[in-house]
């Protein structure tokens, strides 16, 4: 993997540049020399950008949002996360604008219908108008201004009867009540779920980022833990770049072997062909 590492800092930089991120991070164990017979829980920090279709993951011993300063110190654009408080820091400044996700949103009141049945089922069928409304718009295949044309006319009037709705109801909750923690969840991100109205480009959830995030649980399962946090770190680029293998339908090990030959005489100006989805158009245009 080590061979990869130069392509792999070109996508660390062009992830850096991006203006729209999803961000999300799920859990590796890793062996450490500190901690005799036990293993470090680390983090793989993963990012998609929706527009240029990236992935790139990132190791880090640790879930502090000070792991993601190296992709997100100097970031500029919108910035779509889960409801994790280490993002929040990132949220406040001024050159970023905070996206929620409507799919994290329902699920806490999915947890709630066992709560108040009634409360938490109406907030779900407005959710799912919500997201009748994101199918219309990828079944006409609109351009991102007609995307956004199309949510200002049907999903904002929806938003805003649910924001005046979850207003008063709060109010007569319990707070710590599982419905009441759902509707205190949706209502101290509102604004923050709502900004997807901003731009046709951006997504209604986090989902895009969590299916990159998917294949780590499958390989927890049979590798178990990495050898170390160097080794979790080599894993994280294999992830990378497979990821991208699998959002563009390229056959894995045709890349591989394709960017391992090539790697070392290609002119670093040039490095970015060598990516997945560059590598595939090299390959059907030699094919015609």
């Amino acid at each position: 993997m080590d061979a990869l590492k130069p392509l792999y800092e070109k996508l660390v930089m062009d992830i850096k540049n991006e203006g729209y991120l999803q961000v999300d991070e799920t859990t590796i164990k890793v062996l450490d020399d500190k901690k005799k017979d036990k293993t470090h829980l680390g983090y793989y920090w993963v990012y998609h950008a929706p527009i240029s279709k990236l992935v790139m993951f990132n190791y880090s011993p640790t879930r502090a949002s000070s792991a993601a300063l190296p992709i997100l110190q100097n970031f500029k654009g919108y910035l779509q996360t889960d409801g994790y408080a280490g993002y929040k820091a990132y949220g406040k400044k001024s050159d970023i604008t905070p996206l929620g996700c409507w799919a994290h949103a329902r699920r806490e009141f999915e947890r709630a219908l066992d709560n108040d049945k009634q409360k938490a089922q109406h907030v779900l069928v407005e959710i799912q108008k919500l997201y009748a409304v994101e199918r219309k718009a990828k079944e006409q295949n609109g351009r991102p201004e007609q995307i956004k044309e199309l949510r200002l006319r049907e999903s904002l009037p929806i938003i805003n009867e649910l924001g005046k709705w979850m207003f008063l109801q709060i109010k007569l909750t319990l707070p710590k009540s599982q419905i009441g923690k759902a509707l205190a969840y949706s209502q101290t991100r509102w604004d923050n779920l709502s900004a997807y109205l901003l731009d046709g480009n951006l997504q209604i959830d986090n989902n895009l980022v969590e299916n990159a995030i998917r294949p780590v649980a499958l390989g927890r399962k049979n590798y178990l833990f990495a050898g170390s946090h160097d080794a979790a770190q080599r894993a994280a680029m294999a992830y990378t770049f497979f990821s991208n293998c699998k959002k563009h339908n390229v056959n894995p090990f045709e890349w591989l072997k394709y960017t391992l030959e090539n790697i070392q005489s290609i002119n670093h100006k040039n490095i970015t062909d060598l990516y997945p989805h560059n590598y595939k158009q090299l390959a059907e245009s030699k094919s015609l």
